[in-house]
């Protein structure tokens, strides 16, 4: 099997960080944050637990989780907030729990894997939908109608894909959430921290809605680890009764909710660190397509679709070899023919780091010309 996907060059190896950083997903820089830094000295020398020692039904929740999940439900404006340990966990429990047999899951074609896995291993019925189509998602919930279905209807989108950059149309698809009295599960891991009001995410004018429920990653922008969901009251208590990977699990470190407690302050202080990131970008997107013709996405998520894996794979490693941390993504986690290069644009670089990545990336595509 492992000589099989190294044949069709999928096979994965743990290589070290090196070079300048443009695969991280630590868009705002918190990761290296003195603030944050300070913040975890100081709660250690209060006397903050690194690990919660068990569940949060038992002995596991603490004063830190509660404060966390307090702070976060006032800072996204919903009605309840609860803390996973991961953004994978987060994505399982809540479609693996909510999702009943007799309900319909739809999903957008390019969700991250982890979010077609969950629906996968769900009780409901599960439709894939093409990317960023209302219509098809409108369509396929009228067709289980028509076809007898009786049960919830979901839809389950990113608001800004993690491997093309993209925003979803979260306007038209919440619209149509109301009008199909659907619930609506937004994956926010790479818009939280980076897009709207206080870095609240661009679903942001969603949140607090009885049908919408919003996960947030604390692993990238918010520089931490773990994942937010916020939901209304009761879907949160429902998770807390039924949720197998939230009651059986030993709780998140109470010192890594501190953290993330203080992320969500340095997001409302520090709003340079979006400007900043967003002046970075312009400049990215415009030096990729002035230097390469290749149309950016917009965003900190710039793919460079290459199609064939090995010289995705190839040219990945000659810009490493060059100083440059950039990585080639495959299937399964892109569709096959889309290999790609992610380049991910954070407060780690500068404007000169760019322009000599562009620089580079034009050298090895012609290098390595099919």
């Amino acid at each position: 099997m492992l000589r099989g996907l190294a044949r069709r060059s999928h096979l994965r190896l743990l290589t070290p960080r090196n070079g300048i950083d443009f695969s991280s997903n630590d868009y705002l820089g918190l990761a290296t944050s003195q603030r944050l830094t300070c913040t975890l000295t100081d709660a250690l020398a209060a006397g903050t637990q690194v690990g919660a020692t068990g569940s949060r039904l038992l002995r596991g929740n603490t004063p830190e989780h509660e404060q966390l999940e307090t702070v976060a439900a006032r800072f996204f404006r919903a009605e309840s907030a609860l803390f996973f340990s991961s953004g994978y966990l987060a994505n399982f429990a809540v479609l693996t729990t909510l999702l009943q047999k007799g309900d319909l899951i739809v999903i957008d074609r390019s969700v991250h894997v982890i979010t077609r896995e969950a629906a996968r291993a769900c009780r409901a019925k599960v439709t894939e939908v093409p990317h960023n189509d209302v219509q098809a998602i409108d369509g396929a919930i009228a067709a289980w109608r028509t076809a007898g279905g009786k049960g919830h209807a979901w839809i389950a989108v990113e608001s800004l894909y993690s491997m093309d950059g993209d925003h979803a149309p979260l306007a038209e698809i919440a619209a149509l959430a109301d009008r199909r009295d659907a619930f609506l599960f937004i994956d926010e891991a790479h818009a939280t921290g980076v897009f709207g009001p206080d870095g609240r995410g661009l679903a942001h004018h969603l949140e607090g809605r009885e049908n919408v429920l919003v996960l947030h990653s604390c692993g990238k922008a918010l520089g931490c680890f773990g994942a937010l969901v916020t939901a209304p009251s009761v879907l949160r208590e429902f998770l807390v009764n039924h949720c197998l990977p939230f009651m059986y699990a030993t709780a998140p470190s109470p010192l890594i909710a501190v953290a993330v407690t203080e992320a969500l302050a340095i997001l409302r202080d520090e709003p340079e660190r979006r400007a900043h990131l967003a002046e970075l970008v312009s400049f990215a997107n415009k030096t990729i397509l002035d230097r390469c013709g290749i149309e950016p996405s917009g965003s900190h998520i710039v793919p460079v679709i290459i199609g064939d894996n090995s010289r995705a794979m190839a040219i990945a490693a000659a810009l490493q070899a060059r100083g440059f941390d950039l990585r080639g993504i495959r299937p399964p986690t892109v569709p096959v023919g889309t290999s790609r290069l992610r380049i991910s644009l954070t407060l780690n670089v500068k404007k000169t780091d760019v322009s000599n990545m562009v620089e580079a990336l034009i050298e090895e595509l012609e290098s390595n010309a099919v």
